[in-house]
């Protein structure tokens, strides 16, 4: 595993990494809920990455206390970044989970640092920070109170349903900054969740963590992503999923077309193969240009989404509420070196 390919920037010496191989630590835990994973927890110098300049994110630093995630999301554009450190990009991204174990600690210190101007940081723009191994590490009670503190503008976005467990500290964080909330529900469709995100809580739990947040007052967009093509892009599928959005309290949804970057692509062609064989040559020419849906289908969706969300109340943000940043993936710069790409 090659610790010291992640330097802290294009150009940095291979040989100054975020960790070392003293600080890292292997562990299996023979559980029904962990069996066959691996954690390989480690102690970070930095945890503060900031995006490319390239990138069109609408924000400039993340935080992502994991790598690797329990998911199991056949599609996610972050299996590439596993190849960095020489692990799978497929069972190996699922199963084997990178835990900077002092990332509270770090970020506590970098955002007392006078360096630091207060930006906003988001999180969940890697990988889930709230996916499983959130559970046993419990990482993200610190690094919110670390945001907090020091009343740090942020945003998160998730699958996950634990992040109900922090419930009480992103209400003492909104009530002195900027808190910006997003979920991923992509589809209601109950089979295709099951074969295409196996190891993620059900459409149907992630929105009722958007209804428990907007009773407690913390407004929560959704992020409609993604649209499967021929899988969950029929009128009626489009249609039940935004109704179920609404009914759930969404202040927004923004949809977002399945994308298939290097490593995600092999592997979601591998599971397309196996579950839907009939739809291989028609996914080969609809990415035959990238990693991207043509044009002409995003806008489609788009507009469909829209006048759903229209046509059943989904409007905009309130006035007065946080800015919602959402963690919408982009191609990634070329010149950014492996740290940089993983926050795509």
């Amino acid at each position: 595993m090659r610790w010291d390919n992640l330097g802290d920037g294009p150009g940095a010496p291979a040989d100054i990494g975020l960790f070392g191989t003293d600080a890292v630590t292997t562990r299996t835990i023979d559980t029904p809920e962990f069996r066959g994973i691996t954690f390989h927890e480690v102690r970070a110098r930095s945890v503060l990455n900031r995006v490319p300049g390239a990138s069109r994110m609408p924000f400039e630093w993340t935080v992502n206390p994991y790598r690797g995630c329990t998911h199991a999301c056949v599609y996610c554009f972050a299996r590439k970044t596993h190849s960095y450190l020489d692990l799978d990009t497929g069972l190996g991204f699922d199963s084997q989970i990178v835990v900077k174990i002092n990332a509270p600690e770090v970020l506590a210190r970098q955002l007392a640092s006078a360096r630091w101007q207060g930006a906003h940081v988001a999180m969940g723009t890697n990988v889930d920070c709230y996916q499983r191994a959130e559970g046993r590490y419990r990482l993200m009670p610190g690094i919110l109170t670390a945001l907090r503190d020091r009343a740090n503008p942020f945003s998160i976005l998730t699958k996950g349903t634990l992040i109900l467990r922090d419930l009480e500290l992103l209400t003492q964080a909104a009530q002195v900054t900027e808190v910006g909330i997003s979920v991923s529900v992509g589809f209601t469709d109950r089979e295709l969740w099951r074969t295409i995100e196996p190891g993620t809580p059900s459409p149907e739990r992630r929105l009722d963590v958007v209804r428990t947040l907007g009773e407690h007052g913390i407004d929560c967009g959704v992020l409609m992503a993604p649209v499967v093509p021929f899988l969950g892009d029929r009128p009626e599928q489009l249609r039940a999923t935004v109704r179920a959005i609404a009914e759930a309290g969404a202040s927004s949804v923004t949809p977002l077309v399945l994308h298939l970057r290097p490593g995600a692509r092999e592997w979601f062609m591998q599971w397309l193969r196996q579950h839907h064989p009939e739809l291989v040559r028609r996914y080969e020419r609809m990415y035959a240009d990238g990693a991207y849906a043509p044009t002409w289908y995003q806008r489609r969706i788009t507009r469909q989404v829209h006048e759903l969300a229209a046509e059943f109340g989904i409007g905009p943000a309130h006035r007065g509420a946080a800015p919602r940043r959402i963690a919408v993936p982009e191609e990634p710069a070329l010149a950014a070196g492996p740290e940089q790409l993983t926050l795509l």
